[in-house]
């Protein structure tokens, strides 16, 4: 395919795979066509040929180029895979546009000092596992980590200190930046006012501008209650997001909010499903042995 797509890439050589379209042409009827010298075109024509793209045969002192059309309907095949797989509904692609309209909407709203104070956002999760187990997904650092960042981003540094007053800590890095050598997605500083465990969990957090500024402030309220379910299993989760003391400068940060805090809560909902599966899973097997 690399050598295919080396071929094609030149303009010349591509006029003379159009042509060959039409019919099998010999070299000099190909040149005189591609307006280029009968040398150059047969030295393209070769790589086309190494290539698999054109395949030739003499007849008499003509050497005649024909396409061979197989390697271009994989091209194709492999060009409409990957346009499919770019353009899968709720993929990446779909979530990178959605996030350009909701960027551009709020560019335009960030006119003044407070102009996203009356925001607010709610999430609900239905979640697997006791409410004692999520808070231990909410509080612990190397828990939180696993699940507090959208998809395409990692947690690169995380303080979490689950009493009031504790600070909070949350820097992000790409999710494929493992070495540290694209800049700082977000960082963001906060704390902690309110920690009754299994039930609620408040925070504040102020995403940082470039010049070291806050964004906004962020007003978090976690509440957690049992699910009620037959087996005494599950916990729902209601979370409100609120904002104050929004800067001009924040648009980019309030864009965000509800795609990236949402794939986090989706990611803390699919860790814990899978981890209540693995345990009970394990308790069924020990149970039968």
């Amino acid at each position: 395919m690399d050598a295919l797509l080396t071929a094609l890439a030149d303009p010349a050589r591509w006029r003379l795979v159009t042509l060959l379209v039409e019919r099998p042409r010999p070299v000099g009827v190909l040149a005189e066509l591609a307006g280029a010298r009968q040398p150059q075109t047969t030295k393209h024509l070769q790589t086309l040929e190494r290539a698999g793209v054109v395949t030739s045969q003499r007849s008499g002192q003509r050497r005649v180029y024909a396409l061979e059309p197989g390697p271009l309907r994989d091209l194709a095949a492999e060009l409409n895979r990957l346009a499919d797989t770019a353009d899968t509904a709720g993929g990446a692609r779909e979530t990178f546009d959605r996030y350009g309209r909701s960027l551009r909407a709020e560019r335009d709203a960030a006119q003044q000092p407070g102009w996203a104070d009356d925001r607010s956002f709610a999430f609900h999760r239905s979640l697997a596992g006791s409410p004692e187990q999520v808070w231990r997904h909410l509080t612990e650092p190397s828990l939180l980590a696993r699940w507090w960042a959208p998809n395409d981003l990692r947690v690169a540094e995380l303080v979490f200190e689950a009493r009031p007053g504790g600070r909070v800590v949350l820097e992000y890095r790409d999710v494929e930046d493992a070495g540290g050598s694209d800049a700082v997605v977000g960082r963001a500083e906060g704390v902690v006012d309110v920690a009754r465990p299994a039930e609620r969990l408040t925070y504040r957090s102020s995403p940082l501008l470039p010049d070291g500024g806050t964004a906004f402030t962020s007003h978090v309220d976690l509440a957690l209650r049992p699910a009620g379910g037959s087996d005494g299993s599950g916990t729902e989760l209601d979370v409100r997001y609120g904002i104050t003391d929004s800067t001009v400068d924040s648009a980019d940060f309030v864009a965000g909010i509800e795609i990236g805090f949402g794939q986090s809560l989706d990611k803390l909902a699919a860790i814990l499903a899978t981890s209540t599966s693995t345990s009970t899973s394990t308790d069924d097997t020990s149970s039968t042995q």
